[in-house]
């Protein structure tokens, strides 16, 4: 395909939102500034409250359409498929945002440079650049074994990759694929130098897709209300037929806005059960060892979690708890993995 329908592809945006007033209105703001504005943007707003339908009737933003959505569309993957259903026929890209990002204004430009240079591609992803992490360039020379070298650069590794590292049980794949006992490296383990990597799966924050794969995939409703690993579910569905890759040099900023969050044990539970069900997405048979490994990370996981107890004793504590329910109850109750 020629450059010049790259450089036309018409781009909406859905944004999903639940009592985020503020946190939408400064994502408004940043798309104002984008260098590729958006041809169509969907606000999906299930708050109970009206502050959020406020911000748009006081302010008009471009190619702007608000929807506020009652309790049967209520949740992250209902109301992404909602917002999906009122994108314009002509649309040819798909973007999704979390209600808490801030962008870089080239966002939406690199985005289609990418689809322009991978023109396979079913979905291409963002990235986050306040993750936390800082990276040095390397030539890989005196790597520290606390430290994560990848294509000529390096980060130390969080704790709980340290311990696995220390364990024998790290990812046995680059950042972005899923290893058979899953439990990989996340696309935030990619360096920041501007390069596009192919990947199983990315994050649901900062997402774009081409709109003909919604013909024959949709966010699944198992991950009903926070949808904790949804992003991932759709990813590696699709992955399975069309290219996934994230671009580095899309940047984006999450800022993990508190409101709207369940609480602890319930994020607990969801992190152990639904973390099951994007594993039997991608491997619906893995192999013994390879379950033996999930079920022994996910242990490793758990009583890491409890060492912050020290420094958060309150969310630790019960967040924990609710890892364990959860590995608990998948001895009985098993989620039902759909194709």
């Amino acid at each position: 395909m020629n450059s010049n329908k790259y450089l036309k592809m018409r781009i909406a945006l859905i944004i999903c939102t639940f009592k985020r007033a503020s946190a939408v209105a400064k994502l408004m703001a940043s798309l104002q500034k984008q260098s590729r504005y958006l041809d169509e943007i969907i606000v999906v707003d299930s708050s109970p409250d009206d502050e959020t339908e406020r911000l748009f009737i006081e302010n008009k933003f471009p190619n702007t359409t608000y929807y506020r959505v009652g309790d049967a569309y209520r949740g992250l993957t209902k109301q992404r498929n909602y917002g999906i259903e009122k994108v314009s026929h002509e649309i040819d890209i798909v973007s999704f945002l979390d209600d808490d990002i801030l962008l870089e204004p080239d966002y939406f430009e690199k985005i289609i440079q990418a689809f322009k240079k991978f023109p396979e591609a079913g979905g291409i992803g963002g990235y986050i650049l306040n993750s936390g992490k800082k990276w040095n360039e390397h030539k890989g020379d005196n790597v520290r074994f606390n430290e994560f070298f990848i294509d000529g650069w390096k980060t130390k590794l969080g704790k709980r990759h340290l311990f696995r590292k220390i364990l024998g049980l790290s990812p046995d794949k680059q950042p972005g694929k899923m290893p058979e006992f899953s439990h990989g490296y996340s696309i935030g383990l990619l360096p920041p130098n501007g390069k596009i990597y192919p990947v199983d799966f990315f994050i649901g924050c900062a997402a774009n897709f081409k709109k003909k794969i919604f013909k024959e995939f949709s966010f699944s409703e198992y991950f009903e209300g926070y949808g904790l690993y949804e992003d991932m579910d759709f990813c590696l569905r699709v992955s399975k037929k069309y290219p996934l890759y994230v671009h580095t040099g899309a940047g984006v900023y999450h800022y993990h806005e508190p409101s709207g969050r369940p609480n602890h044990f319930k994020y607990g539970k969801m992190v152990v059960r639904n973390g099951w069900y994007v594993w039997r997405v991608a491997f619906r048979n893995p192999g013994i060892k390879a379950q033996f490994k999930w079920h022994l990370i996910t242990w490793v996981l758990i009583l890491i979690r409890l060492t912050n107890m020290f420094a958060q004793p309150k969310a630790a504590f019960y967040e924990s708890l609710g890892r364990i329910y959860g590995w608990l109850s998948l001895i009985f109750d098993k989620p039902l993995v759909k194709d």
